[in-house]
C-alpha cells in the first residue's frame, strides 16, 4: 500500500443503505489495517479553509513578544499559544520543531464543564482569528460525529453510542506552524517525532505534500498524502484502547524536509476529538474474546489524558 485509503462521507450521509454500509465497511477495514483514511465530503468548505489558513499565517507572523503574551501558564498548553520546542513525543526529550495554538470547546454558560475547561484565548490583534477558528472547530467536530457513528456501527454498537460522550467533549483544534529550519536540528529533532495521538480520532487539515508519514504493520513508513479536498483522519489511543486494539492507533511522524527546502514553513491543522472526561475507556465487551483477551486496565478519559500530558512534558507532576 503506497498511500492511505480514501473514503467519501457523502456515502454515509446518503439515503441509500447500501452506500451507507459501503462507507462503514471501507472506513472500518482501513482502521483495522492501517489506522488512517483520507476523507472527502466533509463539512469544511473551500472558503472557510482558505480563511482559516490566512488567519493562522497572520497569527504566526506576529512578533514573538506578541505571541508569547498568549502563552497561559498552569493549563498544560490546553488553550492559547505554545511556543517553539515546548512539546516532545512520549519517551523523547528533544522538543519538536513547531509552535502551535489551541482552540477549545465552545460551551453554553450553563454547561457543567464550564468550570472544568480553560476558557478560549482571544487574540486582540487579529479581528477574525477567533471567529474563523470557532467556525472551523465546529465544522470539524460535526464531521467527527459522523465518522464515529460509522465506526460504532462497524464494531457492533448502536450508531449513536459515542454521541453522549463527545457532546461538550474536551476537543482541541491545533493550528501548527513548523518554521523554516535554520540550523542543523539538535539531538535528531524532527518537526513532530513518532507518536500516537491521545484522543478518540484526529481530523487533519494540511496533509498535502510530503512530510506526514504513517507506520504500517511491517514497520515501514508510508507517506500520507491527501488531495486538496480531503482530511486525513486517524484513530487515537483512546479509541484503540476502548476497542481493545481492534481499531488501531497508528504511529505517525512529521519528518524534516530535504535540506534544500529547510527555508520553507509548513502548516497543518489537526482537530483532536476528545470525549468528556468521565467517559470510561474500558475495553468493550464485544471486542474481547478468547482470541483477543483484554489488553488494557480500566480508566476514564480524563485520567488517561492527564497521564499523557505529563508524558508529553506539558504538565509537570
Amino acid at each position: 500500500m503506497q498511500n492511505i485509503p480514501s473514503v467519501d462521507l457523502r456515502d454515509f450521509l446518503s439515503d441509500d443503505p447500501a452506500r451507507k454500509q459501503k462507507f462503514v465497511n471501507e472506513i472500518g477495514k482501513a482502521y483495522e489495517e492501517i489506522g488512517f483514511v483520507a476523507l472527502k465530503g466533509h463539512f469544511l468548505d473551500d472558503k472557510l479553509v482558505e480563511e482559516l489558513y490566512g488567519e493562522v499565517r497572520n497569527f504566526f507572523n506576529l512578533p514573538l513578544e506578541v505571541k508569547t503574551k498568549y502563552e497561559i501558564p498552569g493549563i498544560g498548553g490546553q488553550r492559547g499559544y505554545v511556543s517553539f520546542g515546548k512539546e516532545h513525543a512520549k519517551g523523547r526529550s528533544a522538543g519538536d520543531l513547531k509552535e502551535f495554538w489551541h482552540f477549545g470547546q465552545y460551551l453554553s454558560d450553563d454547561s457543567k464543564y464550564a468550570s472544568e475547561y480553560p476558557e478560549n484565548v482571544t487574540v486582540t490583534e487579529l479581528s477574525k482569528f477567533n471567529s474563523i477558528g470557532k467556525e472551523a472547530y465546529q465544522m470539524l467536530e460535526k464531521t467527527g460525529v459522523y465518522v464515529l457513528r460509522a465506526l460504532a456501527i462497524y464494531i457492533g454498537l448502536d450508531e449513536f453510542y459515542f454521541d453522549k460522550f463527545i457532546k461538550d467533549g474536551n476537543s482541541i483544534l491545533r493550528p501548527i506552524h513548523y518554521p523554516p529550519i535554520t540550523d542543523e536540528p539538535k539531538d535528531g529533532a524532527v518537526r513532530a517525532a513518532a507518536h500516537g495521538d491521545i484522543n478518540l480520532i484526529t481530523l487533519l487539515m494540511g496533509a498535502q505534500g510530503k512530510g506526514l508519514q504513517v507506520q504500517n504493520h511491517d514497520g515501514q513508513w508510508i507517506d500520507a498524502i491527501a488531495e486538496d479536498d480531503e482530511l486525513v483522519i486517524n484513530v487515537g489511543d483512546m479509541l484503540s484502547r476502548h476497542t481493545n486494539n481492534k481499531l488501531k492507533s497508528t504511529i505517525h511522524q512529521v519528518v524534516n524536509p530535504p535540506r534544500e527546502l529547510w527555508g520553507t514553513s509548513r502548516y497543518s491543522i489537526p482537530f483532536f476529538m476528545h470525549p468528556i472526561s468521565e467517559m470510561p475507556l474500558n475495553c468493550l465487551e464485544n471486542c474481547i474474546d478468547e482470541n483477543h483477551p483484554k489488553l488494557y486496565d480500566d480508566i476514564t478519559a480524563g485520567d488517561f489524558l492527564y497521564e499523557r500530558l505529563v508524558d508529553l512534558g506539558l504538565i509537570k507532576k
